[in-house]
């Protein structure tokens, strides 16, 4: 029996989306304990939403910049649902959640996302994961949730039910930005999705400084530019681009690190503590991510169709 060809090119991109999407989390690790800090002056409304408006300024002028052409009609779609899932549904509902519970809580919650993103993306792009990768994603995701469970406990909050919503909204969105990245390119598929919110934004955030105004110390306002400009805008240029590279059921999995960074973070922001089971916990979430990325994906065209591992 001979072996399998191994496609040198495959295994370059999946590296370097792996890469991409770890440098993609690295930012997107800060959003929830920035949230939290903005959060404590200004209205949640007003930083869910207003990130995203100034996200959108920076796309448009950004687009103008690189004079991109307008999407085609068939593309409308894809767009519309990142920017339903993570230019507007996230921050919105993580921005209130925050004000609830801490942000190591709500992150109990967004540990989540990597498991709902691979399950998306395998079923968006019709692949099949072998039973290894299923068993390192699992085992990736029960390990985050039982060291935040040990350390922070859970308990039923008002912010619990918003996290779950903001994870099954971001889900959508990630899983339509891996998809439209392949075909009009990372920064362009969030950009488009921060214009299309745009109209959307103005009259609600507007609303929200006439009725909470604006005073707030500099570090909420640090944290809110954090948002926009980083959170909601070149974080998403590294994620997507990863998440194009090395598909979005296997590069969705170093999220799962988010979650110890998000405490770190917290820890130094906000005075959260940081203990060794944290270090180990992270430690096997590094090892079952590279169990991930060496397991096969089979691509499956129909069902006449044999599966082919990617």
């Amino acid at each position: 029996m001979t072996k399998p060809t191994v496609d040198l090119r495959a295994q370059k991109d999946v590296t370097a989306g792996l890469l991409f999407g770890l440098l993609g989390v690295l930012a997107f690790s800060f959003s929830l304990p920035m949230t939290r800090l903005a959060t404590r002056e200004l209205d949640p409304t007003f930083v869910g939403l207003g990130r995203a408006l100034l996200a959108a300024v920076l796309s448009i002028c950004l687009l103008a910049l690189k004079r991109q052409p307008i999407p085609t009609r068939d593309q409308w779609l894809g767009l519309s649902l990142v920017t339903v899932g993570v230019v507007i549904g996230f921050p919105l509902a993580s921005s209130w959640a925050v004000r609830f519970v801490p942000s190591a809580h709500a992150a109990v919650i967004n540990a989540l996302l990597p498991l709902t993103t691979a399950i998306g993306g395998a079923f968006a792009n019709r692949q099949r994961p072998s039973a290894l990768f299923w068993l390192a994603a699992c085992g990736g995701s029960a390990t985050v949730f039982g060291y935040l469970f040990i350390t922070n406990g859970i308990t039923i909050e008002a912010g619990d039910a918003l996290m779950l919503i903001a994870v099954a909204i971001a889900t959508l969105g990630y899983v339509a930005g891996g998809k439209m990245s392949r075909v009009i390119g990372s920064w362009q598929t969030i950009c488009w999705a921060n214009v299309i919110a745009a109209p959307f934004l103005v009259l609600p955030v507007w609303s929200r400084v006439a009725m909470f105004g604006i005073q707030a110390s500099p570090t909420s306002w640090g944290a809110f530019l954090y948002l926009g400009c980083i959170s909601m805008f070149l974080g998403f240029f590294a994620w997507y681009r990863g998440l194009a590279l090395g598909g979005i059921a296997r590069v969705s999995q170093v999220q799962l690190v988010q979650a110890f960074l998000t405490v770190l973070w917290a820890a130094l922001l906000l005075g959260e503590s940081i203990s060794p089971l944290m270090i180990a916990a992270a430690s096997l979430v590094v090892m079952l991510i590279f169990v991930a990325r060496r397991a096969p994906i089979y691509e499956t065209q129909n069902v006449h169709t044999k599966a082919q591992p990617t």
